[in-house]
């Protein structure tokens, strides 16, 4: 069968066509067959698949192509099977997986590209799945991606350190038909299990930013800087949340595996204002910081719509003071509008009315109402400030301190995760040289940058309203920086190696100068040995003319004496060679 066939039963549900002699699927090869959900073309000689081969199959569920000889698959051409669940494409020769096939293979849940020729495989496929895709992982066995890739030529670098690290995984949602992948290279790893293989120069990014939360004044201007680490060195890429363009960036990479960028917000307005995420990615995997930021006396609220409507003051059902903007017992007008986030620090100018639209029910005692009102809302304001004084952080305390860093760790009580918090640290008695950082409560943690090896520091937290003084604060030291004794430490173990290689071979040699000089000085030996071991008799090879019909290599010798004290010559040419005819008068040459 050297084709497709094209008489199948249109209410066919599988198909399977296998150990034929068909070359090439062609375009809209099964497009009657609408109702097809399993398609198997196994064990053929496919070589040639068109990326309409598959139009039409809106139900396939299953489609299995392995045992031919494929070297590029379609993938654009899984779009046309949006319920497909597995692929074989096992025992073929494909040599890579495009990035471009990564969208193709979002639904798929069983996909074996084991015994073909991949030697990697792009970083970004493994990130479709759990747990690289960040999504929960699921213990049920359902949603559980089967996975072959066994019997590769794996050239183990960071470019498929996911898939290294997926091996190593105890309970994942993608299961390996193979646990026991090999690399084939590069060398120092062939034939290295994956579960044992530590590939060199390739680290997750971590990323770091300047701070988490920034408030600033209306039309300031705002620079945000974020570092990142890792290897290969990663890129970096600012985003805001609500998916705004991002621009006035800029970055720099002054080492192998560092890079920063900085992002600058020139006279800053609201519309500013928000989290903007710095995402750091290269091929072992991602990370991200978010930094919050806000402008000063800004409170963000959503007014939602309302009809016209003529506010005439407090009444004695309404008892709630008036704002005290405008002119007193003016009308404040609310016109219809769609719901939208203001900032009430740019409230727009109410429109003045004159006094005779006031509505007064009850007696006319409103001067004395708003004073009452505002008696009570600075009531409340002094208790929110004494309630706000008593919030604090406590269990302050420095972990993971290294000879310029330190972690600082604490714990909030009643303070809200949004709080603004300072960060004020120095050298133990030198309170002149002081430092800040700007974080929030929330948090729970700082990194102190930028200390002095050996020395002592003292590092206090301020809460925005806390009683002057009472500041938790807590002292602690850095490492001493042993990077010399560290060095001197390696320069006496190479010593003791060199010694431990050298002294061994100048015995050995004292050995030989002794032996030497002891056999200069042993008596002669035997003259019989010494003409035994100094002399060999031997013979020469006596050729006879080839006759006419003798056979081209047919030579012969005599051999009078005995093997033992034998030692023949061999000519320039072998004696199993063809040899040309010399007469007897020829000088023969021999080599001994």
């Amino acid at each position: 069968m050297p084709d497709i066939p094209v008489n199948v039963p249109v209410d066919t549900v599988k198909l399977r066509v296998e150990k034929t002699a068909i070359r090439r699927i062609p375009t809209e090869a099964f497009y009657y067959l609408v109702d097809l959900r399993y398609l198997w073309i196994t064990y053929n000689s496919i070589n040639s698949v068109d990326t309409g081969s598959f139009y039409n199959l809106k139900v396939l569920h299953e489609l299995r192509l392995d045992g031919n000889m494929i070297s590029i698959f379609p993938w654009e051409s899984l779009k046309e099977m949006p319920k497909l669940r597995t692929l074989d494409l096992h025992n073929n020769r494909l040599t890579n997986v495009p990035t471009e096939a990564i969208p193709y293979l979002l639904n798929i849940t069983y996909l074996d590209l084991s015994s073909n020729k991949l030697a990697t495989l792009p970083s970004d496929l493994m990130d479709i799945w759990p747990p690289f895709n960040g999504a929960p992982i699921s213990t049920n066995a359902s949603q559980k991606v089967v996975l072959g890739v066994q019997d590769n030529p794996w050239f183990c670098d960071c470019k498929i350190s996911k898939l290294i690290e997926l091996s190593k995984m105890a309970d994942t949602p993608v299961v390996l038909m193979d646990l026991f992948l090999t690399c084939s290279g590069p060398e120092n790893l062939a034939g290295v299990l994956f579960q044992q293989a530590e590939l060199d120069n390739c680290v997750k990014p971590t990323v770091m930013t300047s701070a988490t939360k920034i408030t600033s004044s209306l039309g300031s201007n705002v620079l945000l800087r974020c570092d990142a680490t890792g290897l290969p060195t990663p890129t970096l890429v600012w985003a805001k949340t609500d998916g705004s363009p991002i621009n006035n960036t800029v970055q720099e990479s002054p080492g192998d595996g560092i890079r920063w960028s900085i992002m600058s917000l020139h006279g800053i307005l609201y519309k500013d204002a928000g989290n903007y995420s710095c995402k750091a990615k290269n091929v072992a995997g991602g990370a991200e910081a978010t930094i919050s930021v806000s402008i000063a006396g800004s409170i963000s609220t959503t007014i939602p719509p309302l009809s016209p409507t003529i506010v005439t003051g407090p009444t004695s059902q309404d008892t709630t003071p008036a704002p005290p903007t405008g002119t007193p017992n003016s009308p404040t007008i609310a016109p219809t509008a769609p719901p939208r986030t203001s900032t009430l620090s740019a409230v727009p100018k109410r429109p003045q009315t004159s006094p005779s639209t006031n509505v007064q029910k009850g007696p006319p005692k409103q001067g004395k109402g708003q004073q009452g009102g505002n008696g009570r809302k600075l009531a409340a304001d002094e208790k929110s400030k004494k309630s706000d004084a008593s919030k604090s952080v406590k269990d302050l305390k420095i972990v993971e301190e290294t000879v310029d860093t330190a972690v600082l760790l604490w714990k909030k009580e009643g303070l809200p995760n949004d709080a603004p918090l300072t960060v004020v640290y120095s050298p133990y008695g030198e309170e002149d040289i002081k430092r800040t950082l700007e974080t929030n409560a929330g948090s729970g943690k700082v990194l102190l940058e930028g200390l002095s090896s050996g020395m002592r520091y003292s590092v206090c937290l301020v809460a925005k309203g806390s009683a002057a003084g009472k500041d938790p604060c807590v002292d602690f030291y850095t490492l001493d920086n042993v990077e010399d004794g560290g060095q001197n430490q390696l320069f006496v173990i190479i010593s003791g190696i060199a010694c431990a290689l050298v002294l061994p071979l100048i015995a050995l040699l004292l050995y030989k100068i002794l032996a030497l000089y002891c056999k200069g000085h042993s008596p002669g030996l035997d003259e019989e040995e010494l003409e035994k071991e100094s002399y060999v008799k031997f013979e020469t090879i006596s050729m006879k003319q080839r006759a006419l019909n003798t056979h081209p290599t047919e030579l012969w010798a005599r051999r009078p004496t005995n093997d033992s004290e034998r030692m023949l010559l061999c000519s320039r040419s072998s004696i199993d060679s063809q040899m040309t005819y010399k007469s007897d008068s020829s000088r023969s040459e021999w080599l001994c």
